[in-house]
């Protein structure tokens, strides 16, 4: 399973039901104070803006808040119309309305004017108490105040979200550019120590789990917790025992979130484990599917899968159900403030201490008041895991880098390629040497040749000489020069590699070729071609040298990419040629032209050739034999099969079969 899958899935587990983050695992900073100022330094450059966000994120809230508020006054003004309206029914005579007129015209006007007077007295006092009708001019103002407020508060939250996006996008900006900078001045054995999934969690995962922070969550928290207090002055504005009602509601979200979340973490927990499981194992049988076919184990990988799956299954509806609960209970202790709240405000309502408007204001009031505080537990879980993320980002800027060029660095020329090493000593740990007392003296031209056994020291020899890590003792010279008084650049300049590991980029295959020197030109991309033996099947392919490689250059054979690594070796002209087993992807009729052309492009160039098929290296000038990090034997192929040591004993294991345990 690959190391970015491995990072991937240690961060999956996602979609904790209505509840957000709460119950799941959340990553932990080990130093979370100092992490925490060490990123907020990064806003330090745009302090100005980030207060006007701080500004305008309230503003926003507030101008939203202050809304029930308004509108409670018109619900009371509409209830007093309705209420005078039904007054006005109950206070006018029903004689006035129903009693016929009497057949005596002399008794009926007697009768029409006794019941207009009674009606004149009724209108007279619906007058005096709220003029008889609803004011609909004032709800109309309330109406058009409110949509002003809103789009007000609209218009602050897209401001501030604007600007805080141009804070976060610089600021990460910044950071990755700081990284990238940091990775370009890490040795070699940082990245050898560390999964290369690792590194790219921490450039990639991390810096966008704080640029997501900083963009959304951070103004969600401001908001949220603006709400909160705006929420609580106004609840209180309207009526401080309702507000003694909903806040003593609040120890019940505590209980019922920490219990569920202490339920939930370790199903969540188990989830991303087997999501691991099964992301890796489909990985290794998708990649590995020619093989398992092959050995006849399709059975067995679906039967694991299976196995996996259920596992997966059983823990991820726990998961999914007990946090998924949060929300409704808080729904249900939400709904019973409620009923406490409509029942105490009814009766505060009908003694006259409170209206029907401020009422509805504070029911919703009361309703809005939960969320911001569950968006507040997402949000402090967020923080922690970005803090985390941060930290992991700041060790890699805290790692030790290569040591500095020297002041008075110097740049050869024209470099012969004549390198000797004095005394070198050197170690990948305190107190295990690898290599003690190397004395090489190679001279111009020349083709050295390394072998020995896995692990005996041949590729660190060529790590040392381009200053890839850094020796215990002694001194390594290029031309007379110490290579730690030559810039570091230069001196990997001099170098030209062809490695058993091939990588190519995605783009042409010209382009792959040029990239060994800048400013070729076609017909010097073509040259190197032919001499590496490359150009006869470039030409055969649809698009010739315009043919795209596509990201893994799956789209031609290990052996034609083997081909296009030493075309781009061959066009750079190094004065010094490394070639880690160059040869070992192709076949030998393939591998003949490129000894004979390795051979022509080696005359008067030094070259060092790790090789374990002994036969490419017979005609090298001295041939280097390692073991256990120490040159245990020297000499020309002849001279060291004539020793019949080790060398001898290794040739002859390849030609005739022989023992080694000897």
């Amino acid at each position: 399973m690959s190391e970015n899958t491995k990072k991937d899935n240690q961060r999956g587990g996602d979609g904790g039901g209505f509840g957000g983050n709460l119950g799941k695992p959340v990553q932990k900073a080990k130093d979370f104070k100092g992490t925490l100022m060490r990123l907020l330094a990064y806003l330090r450059p745009e302090k100005f803006k980030f207060i006007l966000v701080f500004i305008f994120a309230i503003l926003s809230t507030v101008f939203s808040i202050v809304g029930p508020k308004i509108l409670g006054k018109a619900t009371t003004k509409l209830f007093e119309g309705i209420m005078a309206k039904t007054q006005l029914r109950a206070l006018i005579p029903q004689e006035a309305m129903l009693t016929p007129l009497a057949t005596n015209p002399y008794t009926a006007t007697g009768t029409v004017v006794g019941s207009l007077a009674k009606v004149k007295a009724a209108i007279s006092q619906i007058i005096n108490f709220n003029g008889g009708n609803i004011d609909y001019p004032y709800i109309e103002r309330i109406i058009l105040l409110l949509i002003i407020l809103y789009l007000i508060s609209a218009l602050f939250s897209y401001i501030q979200q604007f600007i805080m996006a141009g804070v976060a996008q610089k600021t990460v900006y910044g950071l990755r550019t700081e990284v990238e900078d940091k990775l370009s001045r890490l040795p070699l054995k940082f990245f050898d120590s560390r999964t290369h999934g690792e590194i790219l969690s921490r450039v990639t995962n991390d810096v966008d789990n704080i640029a997501t922070t900083l963009q959304q969550s951070l103004t969600q928290l401001i908001t949220s917790i603006a709400t909160i207090i705006g929420v609580v002055v106004m609840m209180l504005s309207i009526s401080p025992l309702l507000t003694l009602v909903v806040i003593l509601t609040l120890p019940m979200y505590v209980i019922v979130t920490t219990f569920i979340a202490k339920k939930s973490q370790r199903y969540f927990a188990a989830q991303q484990k087997e999501i691991g499981a099964l992301n890796g194992h489909v990985e290794e049988m998708y990649t590995g599917h020619k093989i398992v076919k092959a050995f006849g184990h399709e059975q067995d990988s679906i039967e694991e899968f299976n196995a996996i799956n259920r596992r997966l299954y059983n823990s991820g509806w726990k998961a999914q159900f007990i946090s998924g609960m949060i929300m409704p209970l808080m729904r249900f202790i939400s709904n019973l403030g409620y009923v406490i709240v409509s029942m105490v405000g009814g009766i505060l309502a009908a003694k006259g201490k409170i209206s029907i408007g401020d009422i509805q204001a504070f029911i919703q009031y009361s309703s809005q008041f939960t969320q911001p505080i569950v968006q507040t537990a997402n949000i402090a879980n967020v923080i922690q895991s970005t803090v985390a993320s941060a930290e992991r980002v700041f060790e890699l800027l805290d790692e030790v880098e290569e040591v500095a060029d020297a002041p008075n660095a110097k740049v050869l020329q024209s470099p012969r390629g004549e390198v000797k090493f004095e005394n070198v000593d050197f170690s990948y740990k305190a107190g295990e040497p690898l290599i003690s007392n190397m004395n090489i003296d190679v001279k111009q031209g020349h083709t050295i040749a390394i072998v020995g056994p896995t692990g005996a020291g041949k590729s660190t020899l060529v790590n040392l000489l381009m200053r890839f890590y850094e020796i215990d003792a002694g001194t390594i010279s290029i031309d007379g020069v110490n290579i730690n008084d030559i810039k570091r650049g230069e001196l990997r300049n001099m170098f030209g590699m062809v490695l058993q590991d091939t990588w190519l980029f995605n783009g042409t295959i010209m382009e792959n070729i040029a990239y060994g020197k800048e400013g070729v030109s076609e017909e010097d991309v073509m040259q190197a071609a032919r001499a590496a033996h490359a150009h006869h099947f470039i030409k055969t392919l649809p698009d010739g040298y315009d043919t795209l490689l596509n990201e893994e250059a799956s789209n031609i054979s290990q052996g034609q990419k083997q081909l296009l690594t030493i075309a781009r070796a061959i066009i750079a002209n190094p004065a010094i040629m490394i070639l880690d087993e160059a040869t070992s992807s192709v076949d030998s009729r393939t591998e003949v032209y490129i000894q004979k052309a390795m051979a022509e492009l080696m005359q008067n160039r030094t070259s060092f050739v790790i090789a374990h098929r002994l036969s490419t290296i017979r005609d090298a000038e001295l041939i280097l034999v390692m073991d256990k990090g120490s040159i245990i034997e020297m000499g020309s192929h002849y001279e060291l099969l004539s020793q019949k040591g080790f060398y001898a004993d290794l040739y002859n294991s390849q030609f005739t079969g022989a023992n080694l345990d000897n």
